[in-house]
């Protein structure tokens, strides 16, 4: 019994060892990070997202934070773990075909800690000419043990009193407006109670 122990526990080294070096290539750099992050929630309708890549990118310890307005105006951020976000994701994304894509990127790094402003547009076909969503992301990342871990993505979809500042933008994007749009006047928005 003692060598089942300790065969088991050889055995689910190397199973973890041999996960790591598959998607270590994914987490190397920042830009890698990233563009794997973006990848692996997009795909065609009917096609199943690799959600062991997905984990692998966020430490264990990671939050996924949308943010938004509800219905009675009270502006609010929802706190999620990886697999709840997967939980809540994985029917819709499939269902309806999901391409998010990086339209410029700001980044800030300090040692170790690297922030990320990243500007996205969302099309549910490689086909569509216009976004149908536009948005910012947050992302906080660290590097540890030789890789970048994504700690955390904080993200806010453009709206019409929420527009993306031009700072953000691409120059060259088609779907991007040559001047900024003027927003419109925000709704009153009452204080979120925790």
């Amino acid at each position: 019994m003692k060598h089942f122990i300790t065969l088991l526990i050889a055995f689910s080294t190397l199973s973890v060892q041999a996960q790591n070096d598959k998607y270590l290539g994914h987490v190397t750099t920042i830009d890698t990070t990233i563009k794997t992050l973006y990848d692996v929630i997009s795909g065609a309708k009917g096609e199943e997202r690799d959600w062991e890549l997905m984990k692998y990118l966020f430490h264990p310890d990671a939050k996924l934070i949308p943010t938004g307005m509800t219905k009675d105006t009270i502006y609010r951020a929802k706190y999620m773990t990886v697999e709840d976000y997967i939980t809540n994701s994985s029917k819709f994304l499939v269902e309806n075909g999901f391409f998010e894509f990086e339209i410029n990127r700001e980044v800030q790094q300090f040692g170790h800690i690297a922030h990320v402003f990243s500007t996205y547009e969302c099309f549910k076909t490689l086909d569509d000419k216009k976004a149908f969503m536009r948005g910012m992301n947050s992302i906080q990342l660290i590097y540890d043990n030789n890789r970048w871990w994504i700690i955390n993505i904080y993200w806010a979809q453009e709206s019409p009193f929420n527009r993306i500042p031009r700072e953000y933008l691409p120059g060259s994007s088609p779907n991007i407006p040559a001047e900024p749009v003027k927003p419109a006047a925000p709704p009153k928005i009452k204080k979120a109670t925790y």
